[in-house]
């Protein structure tokens, strides 16, 4: 495909080369008449004769009021004689064409030089050669910047001899249109290979971003060239009609939608290509980008993110949304360009119309900025919570403060989407003429009134700012508020949510929370209890637990989660079946659980290797009597059954 617009071009220029008849000039005799007839009318006879014809004619009748002087009426005519005069004006393409490129044929050759296309043939493959030697000596990549640079090596050195050459001034402006078509043609081709998704589209796409190319060259050297308007623009229509079809083609050989739908679209594009014929430019291009828009903004937003290697980070959001944002305005600049150099548009001589569509487009650019920094605003906040989840490694310190970032940062991100939204929809509003100062005194009054009858979503919003000024929870903290315990998950404006240990999910508004028990703040000291033997030796079990103490704070994986080690407090009180010890360690919040299931199993442990043996009901029975086992057995039984609470 890359040889399409060369061939075609060639195959122009050869076309020209065997039209050598030149357009027939008027005879003498016809002349000869028109030279008489003016002759005539400057004779005084005659002059009189035709005032006073022109005094006894009746006076000419009134124009039409109505409907024939109305926008609309206007613009159908105008539109009508557009369409008679390009029909009219096809059978007279060939005679036009075959002139055009006889004169630029003569005028190349007048001054010695080569007919066009063969000055066309060798500038091209002068870049081919050029661009074939950076291919050997260059490392090939196949990135899209790998595949754009031998393009710019190409038309680097057409261009260096293009303009170190005085060419002849037709020859010139011919070259430069068609050698431009060229290179852009690449350029598309290049891109259509990175976003297409099937060969048989890319194919297909290729050939129609060929045939645009050669009609945007051929129709923007119809007035350089001398052709007449009406010619180039049913050239133009010729080309259109090539176009749609290629895209019809197009759409019912690679689309994998269903038969209803591929009709639907190829109705839809026939009769955009009937609202570019009546040219109504302005709602055409907004068809296409209805059409064609969405997945051009994934193909550049995919190609940009090519080029970066993190999406999520600063760098990331900003190619990508910026090659997005850059793309939705220049397809805003295009349609206000249409609509500037196009006067005979419908809506164009109607001053409120023009008021609604210049403030839509503006509006649209408005909304692209707001989206942008959005993006850039959100971007920041959940990098800043993702990095402020690990706190292993941190001070307790810097810990406290990524953890009320973590809490804070996400009422903040729905604070600031809100106010985007709200300020953004304002100004769109100003832009489309709303006046929207008696908007923002209505909202006041508006709120105040919700203020007064919603007086439970207002206590709820004010606690929530409270408790985050205060700074008495955050996420990942367990608390308990009331009936409500849990780990702190997040929080919305009025309301926070907690995960049960045991997994059940609370809601609880803030209104409801009352005073809050923070259990995962700074540190956690641990109490527990082990009753052991009447007989044990009290401080060989405090030395005992000390070492057991020490072990606990070596370990590499529980080492790091004490602030106080394992120690004896001492004796706590004497039980009906032993001594009961007291022990407290001082943990990091949350694992005073975990540590003190490891303490007991090595306790325990410790205990039964130094013969300290652990308390356990019994009874002692002594003495001759035969009945006394008996009754002490029974008597323990009586006293179990009062223990046992009755079901």
């Amino acid at each position: 495909m890359r040889w399409f617009l060369s061939l075609a071009a060639a195959f122009f220029f050869a076309f020209g080369a065997l039209a050598q008849t030149p357009a027939p000039a008027a005879p003498a005799a016809s002349q000869q008449k028109i030279d008489d007839l003016v002759r005539l009318l400057q004779d005084p006879d005659i002059k009189a004769w035709l005032d006073t014809r022109a005094a006894a004619a009746p006076p000419a009748a009134k124009p039409a009021p109505a409907a024939e002087s109305s926008p609309l009426a206007k613009w159908e005519a105008v539109a009508r004689g557009r369409v008679h005069e390009i029909l009219t004006a096809i059978p007279n393409i060939p005679t036009e064409i075959g002139a055009t490129i006889l004169r630029v044929r003569q005028d190349a050759t007048s001054r010695g030089y080569a007919p066009v296309f063969v000055i066309f043939g060798g500038l091209v493959g002068l870049g081919l050669i050029a661009e074939g030697v950076y291919r050997k000596l260059a490392v090939r990549r196949e990135t899209l910047i790998g595949r754009l640079i031998p393009i710019g090596i190409f038309t680097a050195a057409m261009a260096i001899v293009f303009f170190a050459v005085d060419w002849p001034p037709l020859a010139r402006i011919s070259l430069l249109a068609f050698l431009s078509a060229f290179v852009v043609f690449r350029v598309v081709a290049v891109l259509l290979a990175a976003a297409a998704s099937t060969p048989a589209l890319r194919r297909r796409l290729t050939l129609i971003a060929g045939v645009l190319c050669l009609a945007i060259s051929i129709a923007a050297l119809g007035e350089p060239l001398g052709v007449s308007a009406p010619v180039t623009d049913a050239i133009s229509y010729c080309f259109s009609a090539v176009v749609l079809l290629l895209a019809i083609e197009a759409l019912w050989s690679t689309s994998g939608k269903t038969l209803s739908r591929k009709a639907a679209l190829a109705a839809f594009l026939v009769l955009l290509w009937l609202i570019w014929c009546v040219n109504m430019r302005g709602l055409f291009w907004i068809g296409v980008y209805a059409l064609a828009l969405p997945s051009a903004l994934n193909t550049v937003g995919r190609i940009a993110g090519s080029f970066v290697s993190d999406l999520s980070s600063l760098q990331g959001i900003i190619v990508v949304r910026g090659a997005r944002a850059i793309a939705i305005a220049l397809a805003v600049g295009w349609l206000v360009l249409v609509w500037q150099f196009n006067p005979d548009t419908l809506g164009r001589r109607d001053p409120i119309f023009a008021a609604l569509f210049y403030g839509a487009l503006k509006s649209i650019l408005i909304i692209v900025v707001a989206d942008f920094l959005w993006q850039l605003a959100r971007g920041w906040i959940d990098r800043t919570i993702r990095v402020s989840t690990d706190t292993t490694s941190l001070a307790p310190a810097d810990a406290a403060r990524r953890a009320r970032f973590r809490t804070l940062l996400p009422i903040f991100r729905n604070a600031l989407a809100v106010i985007v939204a709200v300020m953004a929809g304002l100004i769109v509003l100003s832009q489309m003429g709303v006046q929207i100062a008696p908007l923002i005194a209505g909202a006041g009054i508006f709120g105040v009134a919700i203020g007064f009858g919603s007086q439970t979503l207002v206590k709820d919003v004010i606690s929530g700012v409270f408790y985050m000024l205060d700074d008495a929870f955050r996420v990942g903290e367990y608390i308990q508020a009331k009936d409500y315990k849990g780990t702190v998950e997040g929080f919305s404006l009025r309301s926070v949510r907690l995960r049960h240990h045991r997994g059940p999910v609370f809601t609880v508004p803030f209104g409801e929370l009352g005073a809050v028990e923070n259990m995962s703040r700074d540190w956690v000291i641990d109490k527990f209890r082990i009753t052991v033997g009447f007989d044990t030796d009290i401080e060989k079990a405090r030395k005992l637990t000390k070492k057991v103490g020490a072990d606990l704070k070596e370990d590499p994986e529980l080492g790091k989660l004490f602030i106080e080690p394992l120690k004896m407090k001492g004796v706590e009180q004497f039980a009906d079946y032993g001594i009961v010890l007291s022990f407290a360690m001082t943990t990091v919040p949350g694992m005073q659980t975990y540590i003190r299931r490891k303490a007991y199993a090595k306790i325990r442990e410790v205990f039964l290797a130094n013969d300290i043996s652990f308390a356990q009901p019994m009874v002692q029975v002594g003495g001759d009597d035969k009945g006394g086992g008996a009754a002490a057995a029974q008597a323990l039984r009586a006293q179990q059954a009062a223990a046992t609470p009755a079901k």
